[in-house]
């Protein structure tokens, strides 16, 4: 926040006294600020631990904080999630031209992977939830 001020051209007095007044609101916490980022945004928005991780970066988290805050992340809840925003994906009319098509089902996994890794999911996880989505397609 302080190099944020600095940067939009404030003077150090006034860059002080708006940190003292944050700091006595208890407003300048990084790690409850961090834990808010990662469950609204994982919950929300749908998005993986690289996303998130990439997303504290850029706010000025410390690595530290980033990596306490993503171990709270349960792999059982982030597997769901990306199997919830593939499921979505699966319409009706994807799901016929899947099962017709050995070349479409192809077409859609590629597409279904790539689509939640740049959710921030990782590739492994991807690969493995819409390969299940897509065997359960084919047993049905």
């Amino acid at each position: 926040m302080r190099e944020r001020l600095t940067r939009k051209g404030f003077d150090t007095d006034t860059v002080d006294e708006v940190m003292a007044r944050l700091d006595k609101h208890q407003l300048l916490d990084d790690t409850d600020f961090a834990a808010e980022w990662v469950r609204s945004r994982h919950l929300n928005s749908g998005k993986g631990r690289v996303v998130l991780r990439h997303e504290l970066r850029t706010k000025g988290i410390s690595e530290s904080i980033i990596a306490e805050t993503l171990a709270e992340i349960d792999p059982d809840d982030e597997r769901e999630i990306a199997a919830g925003l593939v499921a979505r994906k699966l319409t009706p009319s994807v799901v016929e031209r899947v099962v017709a098509d050995r070349a479409e089902r192809e077409k859609t996994l590629r597409r279904l992977v790539g689509f939640l890794v740049r959710r921030g999911y990782s590739q492994s996880l991807a690969f493995d939830v819409v390969g299940e989505a897509l065997g359960a397609l084919e047993d049905a």
